[in-house]
């Protein structure tokens, strides 16, 4: 019973993270648009965030004394590895391709569990992760903008390849006897991305009179500075910390696929916010999406003695109880 809640209330944040995270994009479109550059933009978001937290990392700075390459590789990986190599990818591919492939990550996730920690995966786990990738095609629309530039490509998988270790990185140490707590975690990982984003992004170039002014959201004008919030608060702070807590109480590959609802959020969002039209196949890839989410969260272990991808998880209070070795 006590798994079960706590599943569902993983389930509850995944779906969280997923619409905290999707709703980024409808905020900072109207940012870009008003005249910033989409880099500065995504450098505002991560060191705003940073700076949020400080009072987090502040009370857990013993991290930095026992995790120090978990932080490192959560801040370079998890906040500044996919936001600047997505954008990157972007900037030389349509941006549905590089979606698509960015969110190839829970299929590299199923990889990770089954070749690397050679755990067994569900066939329920797989073919939600195809639906996922398949109905995201749909929404994305990718034949709508296919182009072969290698350098994108590679650019864009490198961002996959950045989330995969979100997913892998942020249930780290959540199994041990004094495990990393997952607030001090994404503090410092908001920290050390900010840090990197700032060599990449160069701030100081940034044209600041934009976020006094106003942004057009959808024919409505909206401050600058609350658009921002947004990002900031919800879209950053918000979307990490009910990532990171949902992929403890899920599995890295469950969690992934339920991200994939970030794109279908998006597109809806842009939809009834910014005035974008929705297609058929973009309706039917979002239903998809759901139906591939639904079916990698419900699937059960394929035998009950050992640790499979997409099984329920064993909650931490109840490994240590029951000395279960970490998976």
């Amino acid at each position: 019973m006590h798994a079960s809640q706590g599943r569902s209330a993983g389930l509850g944040l995944a779906l969280a993270s997923a619409f905290a995270f999707g709703g980024s994009g409808v905020a900072a479109k109207p940012l870009i648009e008003a005249g910033l550059d989409p880099l500065h933009v995504v450098w505002l978001r991560v060191t705003g965030a940073a700076l949020v937290m400080l009072p987090v990392a502040w009370r857990h700075r013993d991290l930095l004394r026992r995790k120090p390459a978990l932080l490192a590789g959560f801040g370079l990986l998890a906040v500044a590895g996919v936001q600047a190599c997505y954008f990157a990818a972007i900037s030389r591919i349509p941006v549905g391709v590089a979606l698509l492939i960015e969110y190839l990550a829970p299929a590299l996730v199923l990889g990770w569990v089954r070749f690397v920690q050679r755990r067994p995966v569900t066939r329920a786990a797989a073919l939600g992760v195809v639906l996922a990738v398949g109905g995201l095609a749909c929404v994305v629309e990718v034949w709508s903008g296919l182009s072969f530039d290698l350098v994108g490509l590679v650019l864009a998988l490198g961002a996959a390849c950045c989330q995969v270790g979100y997913f892998v990185l942020s249930d780290q140490g959540s199994d041990e006897a004094q495990p990393a707590d997952p607030l001090g975690v994404i503090a410092y990982g908001l920290l050390f991305g900010s840090v990197v984003l700032t060599v990449v992004a160069r701030p100081w170039g940034m044209d600041w009179q934009v976020l006094g002014g106003s942004a057009d959201l959808g024919g409505t004008t909206a401050p600058a500075w609350l658009l921002l919030a947004w990002v900031v608060l919800i879209a950053t702070v918000l979307a990490y910390v009910t990532g990171v807590i949902s992929v403890r109480r899920l599995s890295p590959q469950v969690a992934g696929v339920v991200a994939c609802l970030e794109a279908v959020i998006a597109t809806v969002l842009a939809w009834v916010l910014l005035k974008e039209h929705l297609s058929g196949p973009q309706i039917l890839g979002g239903a998809v999406v759901l139906v591939g989410a639904f079916i990698a969260q419900s699937s059960a272990p394929k035998a009950p003695s050992g640790p499979v991808a997409g099984a329920e998880p064993v909650l931490p209070e109840e490994r240590l109880s029951s000395g279960q070795a970490a998976t």
